[in-house]
């Protein structure tokens, strides 16, 4: 009996280290990629997260206050519900971690290894990623933040109250989103065929993605006694469970407001039923699953399924256009990635909009300076995300296909490369912001000299995108720590949005005048222009399908003598 437990024991750590690798694609890495490391960025990103919302709670502790009434309220709360969509994210984006597939199946299953042992290993490899970020997340403001939270003005008992009440909700909290998550993928896994359930897979998590995001940064605030109390927001209080965990912590933490009973008990009865529901569901689902995913097919074929192929540009132009769009169209991964982006970066742009609607913004020009910005954040979003996942490879062990048939230079690919970022990036932004002028019936020469402007811009942004850029979409290994356009992304963001709204303004003041706009648009084209030079001088003869960590020479520093010195 006791061997048997040991051989379980030790199947079950063998089984959850590659179910934890396997929450990253290895076979989308780059030969001499380490997963460790890339575990480790998102680790590190997190922690300098967590220093930089520390630092208002370490100024508040050295002035030897409190964070009290409504102001400590919107902390406590802003701490749970970003902590809660943090982990919600990570178990988003780990969707196929969840169940085993065929690989696992055709593998471990001639093994003496018990069903019971893959699903623990499965789910304890699937908790393991978002754990990781909500203790990274919470490395320095979980400490310091819970000092100005504490009830009482006493001793220590009242600090390890506030401390054990902070961290117990962080983690219930957290473990609801997962359970809550894992039940939604459990139910469809259940009522669906397997083959349906695949497909149906990829618009779940970007609607899983875009709710997320937008109840993070659309939902109001309603940290303060009055709107709790509110009969009007009684309906929105039961909807949303960051609220619901806010409750719960205050009754942990002995400051509690009869206001949030109700959400207190709220957060106890969803976590019950998010756990219950993602344990049944999961169990069903693997008992129910395991036979078909040998026995059935992951594919499903089309009737009367037709081969279109539209013409665009020449030969190359139109193969490489139509294998980005069958791309992002077919694969699951990519729509979820560029979902992701689209969706975080639209509902911040909606956001500042909506703000910059109800601050009485002029409309000079007839087209207000709100509209101008969240057409030109829509078209540097598009193709930054598409710039994103062009980075991320489809099937890497099939680039030798391109590798074979590559009987053209170099330079000619990056030519129908920038031709399909213009086409599936540039060109539906701008039948959409049309659209949206014409809806909205802006005078015709402003919205005219708009979209020209838009254009343009487009058209540089995808020179930048494709700076340093050699390779041919989806086909270039990925390598951790490489690539930058991440970065440039949040940049975009966070950093350059209110230089944005400033141009934004500049080209309200341009479109009045002919003269102005045209001196832009020379302006714009003449950056184009710059940069498609830059691109070329940078560019090597040859393009790129695997990412390689630069070679280091080491100098032995080994003097040649002739045999007479």
């Amino acid at each position: 009996m006791r061997s048997r437990w040991a051989t379980r024991k030790r199947q079950f750590r063998t089984l959850y280290r590659i179910f934890l690798l396997r929450v990253v694609d290895l076979n989308l890495m780059s030969a001499d990629a380490d997963p460790a490391k890339l575990v480790t960025q998102f680790a590190t990103m997190f922690a300098t997260i967590s220093l930089f919302i520390a630092l208002p709670a370490m100024i508040g502790l050295m002035g030897g206050g409190r964070t009290t009434g409504t102001n400590g309220w919107t902390a406590e709360h802003f701490l749970i519900e970003t902590s809660m969509t943090i982990v919600g994210l990570v178990a988003v984006l780990n969707w196929d971690a969840a169940l085993p597939d065929r690989q696992d199946v055709l593998i471990l299953a001639p093994l003496p290894v018990r069903n019971s042992t893959l699903l623990l290993a499965k789910i304890a490899a699937l908790l393991a990623a978002p754990g990781l970020a909500l203790v990274a997340l919470n490395m320095f403001s979980g400490v310091l933040w819970p000092v100005g939270f504490r009830a009482g003005d006493g001793g220590i008992l009242w600090l390890l109250r506030a401390w054990f009440a902070y961290w117990s909700t962080i983690v219930l909290a957290g473990s609801f989103m997962v359970f809550a998550i894992l039940a939604v993928q459990g139910v469809i896994a259940n009522l669906l065929p397997r083959q349906y359930f695949l497909r149906v897979s990829a618009f779940v998590q970007a609607a899983l993605l875009c709710l997320l995001l937008s109840v993070y940064f659309l939902a109001p605030s309603l940290e303060s006694p009055a709107a709790l109390t509110a009969p009007e927001n009684q309906r929105m209080l039961a909807c949303l469970p960051s609220y619901w965990f806010f409750g719960l912590f205050q009754q942990l933490n002995g400051s509690m407001h009869p206001a949030l009973a109700a959400s207190a008990a709220h957060a106890r009865i969803g976590f019950f039923v998010a756990s219950g529901g993602a344990t049944v569901s999961l169990l069903l689902a693997y008992f129910r699953m395991m036979p078909k995913i040998v026995e059935q097919s992951e594919i499903v074929p089309r009737r009367n399924a037709r081969e279109w192929s539209l013409p665009l540009g020449n030969s190359l132009q139109t193969a490489m256009t139509l294998f980005t769009l069958r791309t992002l169209l077919r694969s699951r991964q990519h729509r979820m990635v560029m979902s992701f982006y689209l969706g975080i970066g639209l509902t911040i742009v909606v956001g500042y909009i909506d703000f910059l609607s109800g601050s009485g913004q002029p409309k000079s020009t007839g087209i207000s300076a709100a509209f101008l910005l969240a057409s030109m954040l829509l078209m540097i979003l598009t193709l930054l995300a598409m710039r994103v996942v062009a980075s991320i490879p489809v099937a890497l062990r099939a680039n030798w296909i391109l590798r074979v048939t590559q009987v053209r230079p170099a330079n000619h690919y990056r030519i129908a490369l920038r031709f399909s970022f213009l086409v599936l990036g540039v060109i539906p932004v701008m039948l959409t912001i049309a659209f949206l002028l014409l809806i909205e019936r802006y005078p015709w020469r402003p919205a005219t000299g708009h979209l020209f402007i838009l254009f343009t811009l487009g058209t540089l942004i995808v020179e930048i995108c494709l700076y340093s850029f050699s390779k041919i979409p989806f086909t270039c290994s990925y390598l951790p720590g490489k690539a930058r356009i991440h970065f440039v992304f949040w940049a975009v963001l966070m950093v350059f949005i209110r230089l944005l709204y400033e141009g934004a303004l500049l080209e309200q003041t341009i479109l009045q005048h002919l003269l102005s706009c045209g001196l832009g648009l020379v302006l714009l084209v003449c950056s184009i222009l710059g940069m498609r030079r830059l691109n070329t001088l940078l560019s090597g003869s040859e393009l790129r399908f695997e990412e390689e960590y630069p070679a280091d020479l080491v100098s032995l520093n080994i003097r040649l003598t002739s045999p007479t010195g």
